[in-house]
Protein backbone atom coordinates (compact mmCIF):
# COMPACT_ATOMS: atom_id res chain seq x y z
CA UNK A 1 0.00 0.00 0.00
CA UNK A 2 1.02 3.31 -0.95
CA UNK A 3 0.26 5.18 2.25
CA UNK A 4 0.84 8.52 1.19
CA UNK A 5 -0.94 8.21 -1.59
CA UNK A 6 -3.76 6.60 0.79
CA UNK A 7 -3.72 9.41 3.06
CA UNK A 8 -3.93 12.15 0.44
CA UNK A 9 -6.73 10.34 -1.29
CA UNK A 10 -8.69 10.82 2.00
CA UNK A 11 -9.20 7.44 2.65
CA UNK A 12 -7.82 7.50 6.33
CA UNK A 13 -9.76 6.85 9.12
CA UNK A 14 -8.60 8.63 12.82
CA UNK A 15 -9.58 7.97 16.07
CA UNK A 16 -9.20 9.88 19.10
CA UNK A 17 -10.19 9.26 22.86
CA UNK A 18 -10.22 11.66 25.66
CA UNK A 19 -8.52 9.58 28.15
CA UNK A 20 -7.66 10.10 31.71
CA UNK A 21 -4.20 11.37 31.19
CA UNK A 22 -4.03 11.81 27.44
CA UNK A 23 -5.85 12.96 24.35
CA UNK A 24 -4.86 10.64 22.00
CA UNK A 25 -5.60 10.17 18.18
CA UNK A 26 -4.80 7.74 15.65
CA UNK A 27 -4.98 7.40 12.16
CA UNK A 28 -5.09 3.73 10.73
CA UNK A 29 -4.55 2.26 7.16
CA UNK A 30 -7.01 -0.17 4.87
CA UNK A 31 -5.88 -3.41 6.66
CA UNK A 32 -6.52 -0.96 10.09
CA UNK A 33 -3.04 -1.00 11.43
CA UNK A 34 -2.23 2.28 13.38
CA UNK A 35 0.72 4.32 11.05
CA UNK A 36 0.63 7.38 12.46
CA UNK A 37 -0.59 9.31 16.46
CA UNK A 38 -0.21 12.12 18.04
CA UNK A 39 -0.94 12.99 21.91
CA UNK A 40 -1.73 15.57 24.27
CA UNK A 41 -1.11 15.11 28.58
CA UNK A 42 -3.68 16.08 30.74
CA UNK A 43 -4.79 15.92 34.25
CA UNK A 44 -7.95 16.23 36.21
CA UNK A 45 -8.37 18.32 39.26
CA UNK A 46 -9.55 18.07 42.31
CA UNK A 47 -11.53 21.76 42.81
CA UNK A 48 -14.31 22.79 45.02
CA UNK A 49 -14.70 18.86 46.21
CA UNK A 50 -15.03 17.79 43.07
CA UNK A 51 -12.95 15.67 40.03
CA UNK A 52 -13.18 17.93 36.88
CA UNK A 53 -11.00 18.86 33.88
CA UNK A 54 -11.40 23.20 32.55
CA UNK A 55 -13.53 23.21 29.83
CA UNK A 56 -10.94 24.80 27.83
CA UNK A 57 -8.48 22.48 27.94
CA UNK A 58 -10.91 20.30 26.07
CA UNK A 59 -10.41 22.19 22.98
CA UNK A 60 -6.79 22.80 23.58
CA UNK A 61 -6.13 18.82 23.87
CA UNK A 62 -8.09 17.98 21.06
CA UNK A 63 -5.68 20.36 18.59
CA UNK A 64 -2.90 19.69 20.03
CA UNK A 65 -3.14 15.67 19.80
CA UNK A 66 -4.48 16.06 16.22
CA UNK A 67 -1.14 18.64 15.36
CA UNK A 68 1.06 15.81 16.93
CA UNK A 69 -0.73 13.24 14.75
CA UNK A 70 -0.43 15.65 11.38
CA UNK A 71 3.22 16.39 12.56
CA UNK A 72 3.75 12.92 12.90
CA UNK A 73 2.10 12.08 9.42
CA UNK A 74 4.38 14.62 7.60
CA UNK A 75 7.47 13.08 8.76
CA UNK A 76 6.98 9.20 8.15
CA UNK A 77 4.83 10.37 4.52
CA UNK A 78 5.58 13.52 3.69
CA UNK A 79 1.99 14.91 3.57
CA UNK A 80 -0.54 15.71 5.90
CA UNK A 81 -4.64 15.10 6.36
CA UNK A 82 -6.72 17.17 4.03
CA UNK A 83 -9.69 14.71 4.33
CA UNK A 84 -10.73 11.60 6.13
CA UNK A 85 -12.98 8.66 5.07
CA UNK A 86 -14.21 8.58 8.28
CA UNK A 87 -13.64 9.60 12.47
CA UNK A 88 -14.48 8.82 15.82
CA UNK A 89 -14.60 9.83 19.13
CA UNK A 90 -14.58 8.16 22.43
CA UNK A 91 -13.43 9.38 26.40
CA UNK A 92 -13.75 8.48 29.70
CA UNK A 93 -17.63 7.49 30.30
CA UNK A 94 -20.02 8.49 32.53
CA UNK A 95 -20.07 11.84 34.40
CA UNK A 96 -21.76 15.20 34.08
CA UNK A 97 -22.03 18.12 31.56
CA UNK A 98 -24.54 20.46 31.76
CA UNK A 99 -25.78 23.08 29.65
CA UNK A 100 -28.17 26.01 28.79
CA UNK A 101 -30.14 26.68 25.70
CA UNK A 102 -27.01 28.67 24.31
CA UNK A 103 -25.03 24.92 25.17
CA UNK A 104 -23.17 27.16 27.99
CA UNK A 105 -21.73 24.73 30.71
CA UNK A 106 -23.53 25.24 33.89
CA UNK A 107 -21.44 23.89 35.78
CA UNK A 108 -17.39 22.31 35.35
CA UNK A 109 -17.41 18.94 34.48
CA UNK A 110 -17.99 16.18 37.06
CA UNK A 111 -15.67 13.16 35.92
CA UNK A 112 -16.27 9.66 36.69
CA UNK A 113 -14.01 9.73 39.30
CA UNK A 114 -16.71 11.40 41.64
CA UNK A 115 -17.93 9.83 44.43
CA UNK A 116 -20.49 12.50 45.62
CA UNK A 117 -24.02 10.93 44.64
CA UNK A 118 -24.43 8.01 47.00
CA UNK A 119 -27.96 9.50 47.78
CA UNK A 120 -28.89 9.57 44.43
CA UNK A 121 -27.71 6.46 42.84
CA UNK A 122 -28.91 4.61 46.37
CA UNK A 123 -32.68 6.30 45.52
CA UNK A 124 -32.48 5.43 41.62
CA UNK A 125 -31.56 1.90 42.52
CA UNK A 126 -33.97 0.83 44.96
CA UNK A 127 -36.27 2.32 42.50
CA UNK A 128 -35.86 0.92 39.27
CA UNK A 129 -34.45 -2.31 40.91
CA UNK A 130 -31.39 -1.86 38.83
CA UNK A 131 -27.95 -1.20 39.87
CA UNK A 132 -27.15 2.57 39.63
CA UNK A 133 -23.52 3.39 40.15
CA UNK A 134 -21.90 6.83 41.42
CA UNK A 135 -20.48 7.56 38.08
CA UNK A 136 -23.37 7.33 35.82
CA UNK A 137 -25.00 10.62 34.12
CA UNK A 138 -28.23 9.86 35.66
CA UNK A 139 -27.19 9.57 39.24
CA UNK A 140 -25.43 13.16 38.62
CA UNK A 141 -28.67 14.66 37.34
CA UNK A 142 -30.86 13.05 40.16
CA UNK A 143 -28.16 14.37 42.94
CA UNK A 144 -27.83 17.93 41.49
CA UNK A 145 -32.19 17.66 42.00
CA UNK A 146 -31.99 16.26 45.60
CA UNK A 147 -29.21 19.35 46.37
CA UNK A 148 -31.40 21.82 44.94
CA UNK A 149 -28.68 22.67 42.94
CA UNK A 150 -28.79 26.30 41.54
CA UNK A 151 -28.26 25.80 37.88
CA UNK A 152 -31.17 23.50 37.41
CA UNK A 153 -33.24 26.20 36.88
CA UNK A 154 -31.39 26.87 33.41
CA UNK A 155 -30.90 23.12 32.66
CA UNK A 156 -31.52 22.21 28.83
CA UNK A 157 -29.51 19.71 27.76
CA UNK A 158 -26.88 16.79 29.34
CA UNK A 159 -24.08 14.63 27.97
CA UNK A 160 -20.97 12.81 28.77
CA UNK A 161 -17.74 14.19 27.04
CA UNK A 162 -17.45 12.33 23.85
CA UNK A 163 -21.10 12.89 23.32
CA UNK A 164 -19.99 16.80 24.03
CA UNK A 165 -17.19 16.47 21.66
CA UNK A 166 -19.33 14.83 19.17
CA UNK A 167 -21.59 17.33 19.10
CA UNK A 168 -19.41 20.08 18.67
CA UNK A 169 -17.78 18.13 15.33
CA UNK A 170 -21.29 17.03 14.15
CA UNK A 171 -23.72 19.07 15.57
CA UNK A 172 -25.72 15.96 15.91
CA UNK A 173 -26.89 15.34 19.67
CA UNK A 174 -26.17 11.42 19.92
CA UNK A 175 -24.41 8.77 21.39
CA UNK A 176 -23.48 5.35 20.75
CA UNK A 177 -25.64 2.65 22.50
CA UNK A 178 -22.73 1.82 24.56
CA UNK A 179 -22.21 5.09 25.40
CA UNK A 180 -25.55 5.35 26.29
CA UNK A 181 -25.92 2.87 28.91
CA UNK A 182 -23.50 5.41 31.03
CA UNK A 183 -26.16 7.49 31.44
CA UNK A 184 -28.58 5.60 32.09
CA UNK A 185 -30.13 1.67 31.59
CA UNK A 186 -30.97 0.43 28.13
CA UNK A 187 -33.34 -1.71 26.87
CA UNK A 188 -31.67 -4.77 25.31
CA UNK A 189 -35.18 -5.15 23.34
CA UNK A 190 -35.68 -1.66 21.79
CA UNK A 191 -31.98 -0.65 22.03
CA UNK A 192 -32.96 2.40 23.29
CA UNK A 193 -32.74 3.70 26.73
CA UNK A 194 -35.53 1.67 29.73
CA UNK A 195 -38.96 3.46 28.83
CA UNK A 196 -40.18 2.61 32.31
CA UNK A 197 -37.14 3.76 33.99
CA UNK A 198 -37.55 6.88 31.93
CA UNK A 199 -40.73 7.47 33.74
CA UNK A 200 -40.18 6.62 37.02
CA UNK A 201 -36.80 9.04 36.77
CA UNK A 202 -39.22 11.70 35.28
CA UNK A 203 -41.70 11.25 37.72
CA UNK A 204 -39.13 11.68 40.84
CA UNK A 205 -37.79 14.69 39.40
CA UNK A 206 -41.99 16.06 39.16
CA UNK A 207 -42.01 15.09 42.61
CA UNK A 208 -38.94 17.16 43.48
CA UNK A 209 -40.50 20.28 41.27
CA UNK A 210 -38.59 20.26 38.60
CA UNK A 211 -40.41 19.75 34.58
CA UNK A 212 -37.28 18.64 33.08
CA UNK A 213 -37.32 15.55 30.78
CA UNK A 214 -35.02 12.39 30.25
CA UNK A 215 -35.81 12.49 27.17
CA UNK A 216 -35.42 16.23 26.37
CA UNK A 217 -31.57 16.22 28.36
CA UNK A 218 -30.26 12.98 27.22
CA UNK A 219 -28.66 12.35 24.10
CA UNK A 220 -30.50 10.42 21.39
CA UNK A 221 -29.30 6.77 20.83
CA UNK A 222 -26.97 5.10 17.79
CA UNK A 223 -25.98 1.46 17.47
CA UNK A 224 -22.34 0.93 16.07
CA UNK A 225 -22.32 1.42 12.18
CA UNK A 226 -25.29 3.84 12.34
CA UNK A 227 -26.04 7.29 11.10
CA UNK A 228 -24.20 9.55 13.75
CA UNK A 229 -23.22 12.77 11.28
CA UNK A 230 -20.73 14.27 9.38
CA UNK A 231 -17.95 16.80 10.25
CA UNK A 232 -19.14 20.08 9.72
CA UNK A 233 -16.80 23.50 8.92
CA UNK A 234 -17.35 23.90 12.51
CA UNK A 235 -16.14 20.94 13.53
CA UNK A 236 -12.63 20.78 10.90
CA UNK A 237 -12.12 23.63 12.74
CA UNK A 238 -12.04 22.63 15.91
CA UNK A 239 -9.93 20.11 15.57
CA UNK A 240 -7.37 21.70 13.56
CA UNK A 241 -7.82 25.77 13.24
CA UNK A 242 -5.01 25.99 10.28
CA UNK A 243 -7.58 24.79 7.88
CA UNK A 244 -6.00 21.87 6.26
CA UNK A 245 -8.35 19.55 7.85
CA UNK A 246 -11.62 19.83 5.50
CA UNK A 247 -15.49 18.72 6.46
CA UNK A 248 -17.69 16.26 5.61
CA UNK A 249 -16.27 12.95 6.81
CA UNK A 250 -18.22 10.37 8.30
CA UNK A 251 -18.34 10.34 12.10
CA UNK A 252 -19.34 7.27 14.07
CA UNK A 253 -21.37 6.97 17.17
CA UNK A 254 -19.29 8.02 19.66
CA UNK A 255 -18.27 5.28 22.61
CA UNK A 256 -16.76 5.86 26.28
CA UNK A 257 -13.76 3.84 26.74
CA UNK A 258 -15.10 0.67 27.71
CA UNK A 259 -16.39 0.05 24.34
CA UNK A 260 -13.50 1.25 22.71
CA UNK A 261 -11.67 -1.16 25.18
CA UNK A 262 -14.28 -3.99 23.98
CA UNK A 263 -13.44 -3.13 20.29
CA UNK A 264 -9.79 -2.98 20.63
CA UNK A 265 -9.59 -6.04 21.76
CA UNK A 266 -11.78 -8.25 19.94
CA UNK A 267 -13.98 -8.99 23.19
CA UNK A 268 -17.76 -8.20 21.95
CA UNK A 269 -18.69 -11.82 21.40
CA UNK A 270 -20.67 -13.73 24.56
CA UNK A 271 -18.53 -15.18 27.28
CA UNK A 272 -15.28 -13.31 26.24
CA UNK A 273 -14.27 -9.64 28.28
CA UNK A 274 -11.70 -7.56 28.76
CA UNK A 275 -10.16 -5.92 31.63
CA UNK A 276 -8.69 -1.81 30.91
CA UNK A 277 -6.28 -1.26 33.47
CA UNK A 278 -4.98 2.22 33.52
CA UNK A 279 -5.60 5.34 36.20
CA UNK A 280 -8.71 3.17 36.49
CA UNK A 281 -9.70 -0.42 35.69
CA UNK A 282 -12.38 -2.01 34.89
CA UNK A 283 -14.01 -5.27 33.65
CA UNK A 284 -16.36 -6.22 31.03
CA UNK A 285 -17.81 -9.56 30.20
CA UNK A 286 -20.11 -10.39 27.47
CA UNK A 287 -23.16 -12.56 29.09
CA UNK A 288 -24.77 -14.99 27.65
CA UNK A 289 -27.91 -14.56 30.04
CA UNK A 290 -29.32 -11.75 32.44
CA UNK A 291 -27.48 -12.18 36.29
CA UNK A 292 -30.95 -13.69 38.36
CA UNK A 293 -30.11 -10.56 40.54
CA UNK A 294 -28.94 -6.94 40.96
CA UNK A 295 -25.89 -5.88 42.47
CA UNK A 296 -24.21 -2.52 43.55
CA UNK A 297 -20.52 -3.83 42.65
CA UNK A 298 -21.92 -4.60 39.32
CA UNK A 299 -22.65 -2.35 36.47
CA UNK A 300 -25.34 -3.94 33.26
CA UNK A 301 -24.03 -1.73 30.06
CA UNK A 302 -23.53 -3.13 26.62
CA UNK A 303 -20.80 -3.95 23.80
CA UNK A 304 -21.15 -0.60 21.37
CA UNK A 305 -24.02 -3.08 19.39
CA UNK A 306 -26.20 -3.08 22.12
CA UNK A 307 -25.02 -6.93 23.82
CA UNK A 308 -25.47 -6.98 27.80
CA UNK A 309 -21.96 -6.87 29.30
CA UNK A 310 -21.64 -6.77 33.39
CA UNK A 311 -19.02 -4.31 34.29
CA UNK A 312 -17.11 -3.98 37.39
CA UNK A 313 -15.46 -0.47 37.76
CA UNK A 314 -13.19 1.10 39.90
CA UNK A 315 -12.01 4.24 40.50
CA UNK A 316 -8.36 3.08 41.06
CA UNK A 317 -5.80 1.48 39.61
CA UNK A 318 -2.02 2.40 38.28
CA UNK A 319 -2.14 6.00 40.09
CA UNK A 320 -0.31 4.63 43.67
CA UNK A 321 1.24 2.49 42.06
CA UNK A 322 3.00 5.17 39.30
CA UNK A 323 3.27 7.24 42.58
CA UNK A 324 6.34 4.56 44.60
CA UNK A 325 7.95 4.25 40.83
CA UNK A 326 8.70 7.92 41.13
CA UNK A 327 9.85 7.90 44.47
CA UNK A 328 12.56 5.03 43.28
CA UNK A 329 13.20 7.23 41.09
CA UNK A 330 14.15 10.16 42.79
CA UNK A 331 16.03 7.99 44.90
CA UNK A 332 18.32 6.97 42.28
CA UNK A 333 18.49 10.87 40.80
CA UNK A 334 20.11 11.33 44.63
CA UNK A 335 22.30 8.98 43.85
CA UNK A 336 23.94 10.21 40.75
CA UNK A 337 21.77 8.04 38.40
CA UNK A 338 19.49 9.24 36.09
CA UNK A 339 17.43 6.03 34.96
CA UNK A 340 15.45 5.48 31.95
CA UNK A 341 11.48 5.27 32.77
CA UNK A 342 10.57 2.10 30.91
CA UNK A 343 13.61 0.23 32.50
CA UNK A 344 12.64 1.29 35.89
CA UNK A 345 9.24 -0.17 35.64
CA UNK A 346 10.04 -3.48 34.02
CA UNK A 347 12.96 -3.94 36.71
CA UNK A 348 10.33 -3.34 39.56
CA UNK A 349 7.52 -4.99 38.06
CA UNK A 350 9.55 -8.30 37.53
CA UNK A 351 10.54 -8.20 41.05
CA UNK A 352 7.34 -8.64 41.90
CA UNK A 353 7.54 -11.94 40.12
CA UNK A 354 10.06 -12.76 42.97
CA UNK A 355 7.47 -12.05 45.98
CA UNK A 356 5.69 -14.34 47.95
CA UNK A 357 2.13 -15.45 46.28
CA UNK A 358 0.57 -13.49 49.31
CA UNK A 359 3.32 -10.94 49.33
CA UNK A 360 4.47 -12.47 52.79
CA UNK A 361 1.71 -10.19 54.87
CA UNK A 362 2.80 -6.75 53.29
CA UNK A 363 -0.87 -4.83 52.86
CA UNK A 364 -1.36 -2.09 49.81
CA UNK A 365 -4.65 0.36 49.27
CA UNK A 366 -4.00 2.35 46.51
CA UNK A 367 -6.96 4.52 46.72
CA UNK A 368 -6.34 7.76 45.83
CA UNK A 369 -9.55 8.32 45.45
CA UNK A 370 -12.73 7.47 46.72
CA UNK A 371 -13.86 3.75 45.51
CA UNK A 372 -18.19 2.87 45.97
CA UNK A 373 -17.70 -0.59 45.60
CA UNK A 374 -16.27 -0.96 48.64
CA UNK A 375 -17.43 2.22 50.42
CA UNK A 376 -15.06 4.20 50.78
CA UNK A 377 -15.41 8.17 50.10
CA UNK A 378 -12.33 9.32 50.07
CA UNK A 379 -9.12 7.81 49.28
CA UNK A 380 -5.77 7.65 51.62
CA UNK A 381 -2.82 5.30 50.05
CA UNK A 382 -1.39 3.30 52.36
CA UNK A 383 0.72 0.05 53.27
CA UNK A 384 0.05 -2.14 56.21
CA UNK A 385 2.27 -5.15 57.10
CA UNK A 386 2.60 -7.43 60.21
CA UNK A 387 5.31 -7.66 62.22
CA UNK A 388 5.85 -11.18 60.98
CA UNK A 389 5.88 -10.16 57.36
CA UNK A 390 8.65 -10.40 54.93
CA UNK A 391 9.32 -6.61 53.37
CA UNK A 392 11.41 -6.56 51.02
CA UNK A 393 11.47 -4.82 47.53
CA UNK A 394 9.42 -7.96 45.78
CA UNK A 395 6.77 -8.62 48.32
CA UNK A 396 6.45 -4.50 48.39
CA UNK A 397 6.16 -4.78 44.67
CA UNK A 398 3.65 -7.75 44.15
CA UNK A 399 1.35 -5.81 46.68
CA UNK A 400 1.50 -2.94 44.90
CA UNK A 401 0.23 -4.37 41.85
CA UNK A 402 -1.89 -6.68 43.81
CA UNK A 403 -3.65 -3.92 45.27
CA UNK A 404 -4.35 -2.24 41.64
CA UNK A 405 -6.51 -5.33 41.28
CA UNK A 406 -7.95 -6.39 44.07
CA UNK A 407 -11.06 -4.29 44.39
CA UNK A 408 -11.75 -5.36 41.03
CA UNK A 409 -11.41 -8.88 41.82
CA UNK A 410 -14.14 -8.05 45.09
CA UNK A 411 -16.66 -7.20 42.32
CA UNK A 412 -15.56 -10.04 40.21
CA UNK A 413 -15.89 -12.80 42.68
CA UNK A 414 -20.19 -11.96 42.49
CA UNK A 415 -19.93 -12.22 38.92
CA UNK A 416 -17.53 -15.03 38.44
CA UNK A 417 -18.21 -17.32 41.86
CA UNK A 418 -22.54 -16.12 42.83
CA UNK A 419 -23.66 -15.97 40.01
CA UNK A 420 -21.45 -18.74 37.87
CA UNK A 421 -20.86 -16.71 34.59
CA UNK A 422 -19.02 -18.70 31.86
CA UNK A 423 -15.70 -16.71 30.57
CA UNK A 424 -13.74 -18.81 28.21
CA UNK A 425 -10.53 -15.92 27.98
CA UNK A 426 -10.44 -11.90 29.26
CA UNK A 427 -8.24 -9.36 26.82
CA UNK A 428 -5.80 -6.82 28.87
CA UNK A 429 -5.08 -3.66 27.76
CA UNK A 430 -3.99 -0.34 29.21
CA UNK A 431 -0.49 0.37 31.00
CA UNK A 432 -0.75 -2.46 34.08
CA UNK A 433 0.16 -4.81 31.34
CA UNK A 434 2.68 -3.15 29.24
CA UNK A 435 6.13 -5.65 30.62
CA UNK A 436 5.30 -8.98 29.31
CA UNK A 437 3.88 -11.73 31.24
CA UNK A 438 3.79 -9.79 34.75
CA UNK A 439 0.26 -8.16 35.14
CA UNK A 440 -1.40 -10.43 32.65
CA UNK A 441 -0.01 -13.10 34.83
CA UNK A 442 -1.30 -11.40 38.13
CA UNK A 443 -4.85 -10.71 36.72
CA UNK A 444 -4.85 -14.55 35.56
CA UNK A 445 -4.14 -15.52 38.99
CA UNK A 446 -6.50 -12.82 40.65
CA UNK A 447 -9.71 -14.32 38.88
CA UNK A 448 -8.52 -17.44 37.98
CA UNK A 449 -9.12 -16.68 34.26
CA UNK A 450 -6.75 -17.12 31.42
CA UNK A 451 -5.91 -13.84 30.34
CA UNK A 452 -4.64 -13.44 27.00
CA UNK A 453 -2.33 -9.82 25.61
CA UNK A 454 -2.42 -9.11 21.93
CA UNK A 455 0.62 -7.56 20.00
CA UNK A 456 -2.42 -4.43 19.67
CA UNK A 457 -3.06 -4.01 22.89
CA UNK A 458 -0.86 -0.74 23.48
CA UNK A 459 -2.63 0.76 20.95
CA UNK A 460 -6.13 0.96 23.53
CA UNK A 461 -9.17 2.96 22.69
CA UNK A 462 -8.44 5.45 20.00
CA UNK A 463 -7.33 2.77 17.56
CA UNK A 464 -10.60 0.95 18.97
CA UNK A 465 -12.58 4.21 18.19
CA UNK A 466 -11.18 3.69 14.74
CA UNK A 467 -11.94 -0.29 14.42
CA UNK A 468 -15.41 1.50 15.06
CA UNK A 469 -15.18 4.35 12.39
CA UNK A 470 -14.28 1.68 9.79
CA UNK A 471 -17.40 -0.65 11.10
CA UNK A 472 -19.40 2.56 9.65
CA UNK A 473 -17.82 2.84 6.18
CA UNK A 474 -16.45 -0.83 5.60
CA UNK A 475 -19.10 -2.96 6.56
CA UNK A 476 -20.80 -5.05 4.31
CA UNK A 477 -24.85 -5.57 4.48
CA UNK A 478 -25.84 -6.90 7.59
CA UNK A 479 -22.26 -7.89 8.68
CA UNK A 480 -22.23 -7.76 12.53
CA UNK A 481 -19.84 -5.97 14.27
CA UNK A 482 -18.44 -9.36 15.85
CA UNK A 483 -17.78 -10.75 12.31
CA UNK A 484 -16.40 -7.48 11.28
CA UNK A 485 -13.82 -7.23 13.82
CA UNK A 486 -13.27 -11.49 14.06
CA UNK A 487 -12.91 -11.24 10.13
CA UNK A 488 -11.63 -8.05 8.60
CA UNK A 489 -9.32 -6.97 11.48
CA UNK A 490 -8.25 -9.58 13.57
CA UNK A 491 -8.40 -12.29 11.65
CA UNK A 492 -8.53 -14.88 14.27
CA UNK A 493 -5.64 -13.75 16.19
CA UNK A 494 -6.03 -14.55 19.81
CA UNK A 495 -2.95 -12.91 21.31
CA UNK A 496 -0.16 -14.75 24.17
CA UNK A 497 -2.56 -16.41 26.53
CA UNK A 498 -1.19 -17.11 30.11
CA UNK A 499 -3.32 -19.69 32.57
CA UNK A 500 -3.60 -18.63 36.26
CA UNK A 501 -0.84 -20.19 37.97
CA UNK A 502 -2.18 -22.55 41.45
CA UNK A 503 -0.02 -20.77 43.97
CA UNK A 504 -0.62 -17.82 42.29
CA UNK A 505 -4.38 -18.12 42.84
CA UNK A 506 -4.26 -19.05 46.31
CA UNK A 507 -1.88 -16.38 47.56
CA UNK A 508 -4.16 -13.73 45.74
CA UNK A 509 -6.84 -15.33 47.76
CA UNK A 510 -5.28 -15.04 50.91
CA UNK A 511 -4.52 -11.52 49.97
CA UNK A 512 -7.92 -10.66 48.94
CA UNK A 513 -9.60 -11.74 52.00
CA UNK A 514 -6.91 -9.69 54.66
CA UNK A 515 -7.52 -6.89 51.79
CA UNK A 516 -11.11 -6.99 52.59
CA UNK A 517 -10.72 -7.32 56.32
CA UNK A 518 -8.09 -3.88 56.28
CA UNK A 519 -11.20 -1.97 54.54
CA UNK A 520 -12.28 -0.56 58.00
CA UNK A 521 -8.40 1.18 58.40
CA UNK A 522 -8.73 2.69 54.85
CA UNK A 523 -12.21 4.39 55.84
CA UNK A 524 -10.94 5.66 58.56
CA UNK A 525 -7.76 6.95 57.43
CA UNK A 526 -8.38 10.47 55.89
CA UNK A 527 -9.50 10.99 59.52
CA UNK A 528 -5.84 11.39 59.82
CA UNK A 529 -5.90 14.72 57.51
CA UNK A 530 -9.04 16.39 58.26
CA UNK A 531 -9.97 18.29 61.22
Amino acid sequence: MNLKQYIDDGAGIVGIEFGSTRIKAVLIDADHNPIASGDYTWENRFENGVWTYPEAQFYEGLQACFAALQEDVEKQFGTKIRTLRALGISAMMHGYLAFDEQMKLLVPFRTWRNTITGQAAAELSEAFRFNIPQRWTIAHVRQAVLNREAHLKDLYRVNTLAGYIHYRLTKEWCVGIGEASGIMPIDSTTMDYDQKMIDVFDALNAASGYDFKARGIFPKVVMAGGNAGRLTEEGARLIDPSGTLQPGCTVAPCEGDAGTGMAATNSVKMRTGNVSAGTSIFSMVVLEKALSNYYEAIDMVTTPDGSPVAMVHCNNCTSDLNAWVRVFKEMLERMGVKPEMNTLYETLFRAALEGDPDCGKVLSYNYTSGEAITHVEEGSPMIVRSQEAKFDLPNMMRSLLYSALATLKLGNNILLKEEHVKVDTLYGHGGYFKTKGVGQQLLADALNVPVSVMSTAGEGGPWGMALLASYCVNREPEETLPNFLQNKVFHGETGESLDPDPEGVKGFEAYAEAYEKGLSLEREAKTCWNS
